[in-house]
């Protein structure tokens, strides 16, 4: 990425993911995504976006305990990462060289991971001892073990795919927010906290939660096709489809229905004929634009394998999204200058203060 003196001139660049217009192939650091999806781990798949090789990879988490326990699994690891420049020592990134900044955004995903698992766990369960999670020898495998207490492999299959699906996509809302804290050089951990508290929105990761209920009341309602007519015309959007990245389907979604299939997800049949009815629908209704599925759409189904409840969703795309979030993160504290975008002002012209609506009721200091 390329900032001016101000922030960000023009179209930014970035080493770290792509895709290839001329075929619609996404790309981490050059390899397709159809190469690491189900066949690569999380871990390796963090270091390739964060260090453009597979090994070293993503380390153990340290036996940490969340130290904050509020119910809501994002408040517990947003703001249990804040915590985490003076309880570790971190320094802001203006202070520290690349390798202590790798290291640290290592330790800061391990953990983010950790808090994941053990705020989804609740606080009415102990601590699975940190003995048992060792067992594991892959981050899907230890994560799976710290929240459940056991390693059940259809679980840690089905988590390890999504991660490494959701690990990276270009300058999304939470990535951005990633890179603007690190351009100011913050510490690691406000960098990452930051970002978990943008993708929560329900037009980012908290969209998942959304599709799946939406594809559940399409079914309920009996005719998939009125209802996406009704919701339409109510104003509201088909979630899962369109991608401003993509201009066709979203390569990662075309993985994902055939890893539903392969895993003989329950809900594969019904996602299908929502997406299905929905192609029909929104090439009849929004003919400028062709909108294919996109990530978000298969993703449920995909956790739906193993009943993974809709409150873990954006808590899980938080934990793949450390990958991108890292390797973005690096990328530009090694650039340094500060994003500072400037804006037109369109706001009233100039006036006098005694000119502004409320001015007779203000209690003037002199």
């Amino acid at each position: 990425m390329t900032p001016g003196a101000s922030g960000w001139d023009g179209d930014p660049t970035t080493s770290i993911a792509e895709v290839d217009p001329s075929s619609g192939t996404f790309r981490y650091r050059g390899v397709a995504i159809e190469e690491l999806i189900g066949r690569v781990p999380f871990g390796a798949t963090w270091g390739l976006l964060v260090d453009g090789r597979f090994s070293p990879d993503l380390p153990r988490a340290e036996p940490f305990p969340l130290p904050v326990r509020t119910g809501n699994i994002r408040v517990d690891v947003q703001s249990a990462l804040a915590q985490m420049a003076p309880v570790w020592g971190f320094r802001p990134l203006h202070d520290i060289d690349v390798e202590t900044a790798r290291t640290q955004l290592a330790q800061v995903s391990a953990l983010t991971l950790s808090f994941v698992a053990q705020s989804a766990r609740g606080h009415e369960l102990p601590m699975v001892p940190q003995r048992e999670v060792d067992k594991a020898d892959d981050v899907a495998g230890r994560f799976v073990i710290r929240w459940r207490g056991e390693a059940d492999p259809r679980y840690i299959e089905v988590i390890d795919t999504y991660l490494v699906a959701a690990a990276e996509h270009g300058l999304t809302p939470s990535t951005v927010t990633a890179r603007v804290i690190a351009s100011t050089g913050a510490d690691v951990a406000a960098c990452v906290s930051g970002a978990v508290g943008a993708i929560s929105g329900p037009l980012h990761g908290g969209s998942l939660s959304r599709v799946w209920h939406m594809i559940e009341a399409a079914e309920r309602s009996g005719d998939i096709t009125a209802y996406l007519h009704r919701l339409l015309d109510s104003g509201r959007r088909v979630m899962g489809f369109g991608h401003r990245w993509h201009r066709g389907e979203d390569p990662r979604a075309t993985v994902l229905r055939e890893r539903c299939r392969e895993l003989r997800a329950p809900r594969y049949e019904a996602t299908l004929a929502f997406e299905q009815a929905a192609r029909a629908v929104l090439a009849e209704r929004v003919s400028h634009r062709p909108l294919a599925p996109n990530l978000e759409l298969w993703v449920p189904t995909l956790l739906g394998v193993v009943d993974i409840p809709s409150t873990m969703f954006t808590p899980l795309f938080s934990c793949a999204r450390t990958a991108g979030w890292s390797a973005h993160i690096l990328e530009q504290a090694q650039e340094r200058p500060m994003v500072r975008p400037f804006a037109s002002y369109v706001g009233p012209p100039p006036r006098r203060a005694d000119d502004v609506p409320g001015w007779e009721a203000v209690r003037l200091r002199r």
